[in-house]
């Protein structure tokens, strides 16, 4: 990883936004494990458990776009900072709730100071990183949101077995206060060039329109596709394999951790590529299109379930690097807070209908289903790409 970041600099803004990335993804997934012990303490069914995850990813896609709009306007550091302590001090408060309509509000504080992260983050990285190093920065921070992921369960589990669940909460919690502080204190190193009045205006002004032009709203269609298509994986791979295939349910659970683990692995890689090539969009074409063929001839192996992870997960940062490249100077916080609420719409739409095509007796159908959302999303991606182009070519001729 050190020769990623030759750059002391770029390091340090790494480190330190590849931290709060993982706390954000963390925080997400660390309150299922609690969810019995809740259970108990107040009295709650299965259905108000889930009220509190559904607020908080509600809260964190829903803001996600008006945050760009205030990054874009006033900087990202106040932004980022607030919106950390927010969801940092939200989760060790819910250790100190004497009722579950406590968790829902917390849990609403919680996602909003999340819906901060990515429209600040990659405002920050595409300033305070060097050009040539861009796509492996890329490529980390999301790196880190997927540990966070992966750790928060057992690590949450783990801690509420050691202290109890208010223990838990209170220490994970607390966490996030420390990388507040650094934040704070390393804040001289990341770059956030925030505009004067009058162009802040004028940005304003052209912002809602850029968001609402065919170029942003086919990227914004991109990551929602995309996600759908992952969704379909993700939530549903073990019952399938399962049922179609007749693996037991540890041996399904152990091949979706293999493609968890190769997109993981692919994201470092396709930072690399997308580090070394201006030819995102070929690189993201040709892996797509192979991990949608895997899907199609009904992949079941650990090792070709890894591949075709490793293939998704090597397209996400080049079509990050898409998305930053064709964003107009200023804008980018907005542009990123938009699409990436593209990816929480579509993760949100299609596990039902899913679940639905399993109830059909047809689980063979939920990755054909997958495989063609993929080479949809493509479609999707082409016509952003040669939008934005268009859109950057006439902006320049009216200078």
């Amino acid at each position: 990883m050190a020769q990623w970041f030759i750059s002391g600099r770029d390091t340090r803004v790494n480190a330190l936004l590849g931290a709060g990335h993982f706390l954000s993804h963390f925080y997400q997934l660390c309150l299922p494990p609690l969810f019995i012990a809740w259970q108990k303490a107040f009295d709650a069914s299965f259905a108000e458990l889930g009220l509190a995850m559904a607020v908080m990813a509600a809260a964190a896609a829903l803001m996600q776009t008006p945050m760009g709009f205030f990054v874009d306007r006033y900087g990202a550091r106040p932004f980022l900072i607030g919106g950390t302590l927010m969801m940092t001090l939200s989760i060790a408060a819910m250790g100190l709730a004497t009722a579950y309509w406590q968790v829902v509000g917390l849990a609403l504080l919680s996602g909003a100071g999340n819906s901060v992260i990515h429209p600040a983050d990659y405002a920050i990285l595409s300033r305070s990183v060097d050009r040539a190093r861009l796509g492996r920065s890329f490529a980390f921070h999301t790196f880190a949101g997927n540990v966070g992921f992966a750790a928060a369960p057992p690590v949450t589990a783990a801690l509420a077995l050691a202290f109890g669940w208010r223990g838990a909460l209170l220490f994970v919690g607390l966490l996030g206060l420390p990388l507040v502080l650094t934040i704070i204190w390393q804040s001289r190193i990341l770059v956030d060039r925030a505009r004067r009045p009058r162009d802040r205006a004028q940005l304003q002004a052209a912002g809602a329109k850029l968001l609402l032009s065919r170029s942003v709203m086919m990227f914004f269609a991109f990551f929602m596709v995309s996600a759908m298509a992952g969704a379909g994986i993700q939530s549903w791979l073990i019952t399938i394999l399962h049922q179609m295939h007749g693996l037991a349910i540890e041996a399904a659970s152990a091949a979706l951790t293999g493609y968890m683990i190769g997109a993981t692995a692919g994201i470092l890689i396709g930072g690399w590529v997308a580090d070394r090539t201006e030819h995102h969009l070929p690189f993201v074409v040709v892996l797509t299109i192979g991990a949608a063929l895997l899907l199609l001839v009904g992949t079941v192996s650990l090792g070709e379930l890894f591949v075709a992870g490793l293939t998704t997960g090597a397209s996400r940062t080049p079509r990050d690097v898409m998305v930053k490249d064709a964003a107009p100077p200023g804008q980018i916080g907005k542009v990123f807070g938009f699409v990436s609420s593209g990816m929480s719409l579509g993760a949100a739409i299609m596990p039902v209908p899913y679940g639905m095509i399993i109830d059909a007796g047809r689980p063979d159908l939920v990755l054909v289903a997958a495989a063609a959302l993929l080479v949809l999303s493509l479609l999707c991606a082409g016509g952003a790409r040669a939008g934005f182009r268009r859109q950057v070519m006439t902006a320049a001729a009216a200078e």
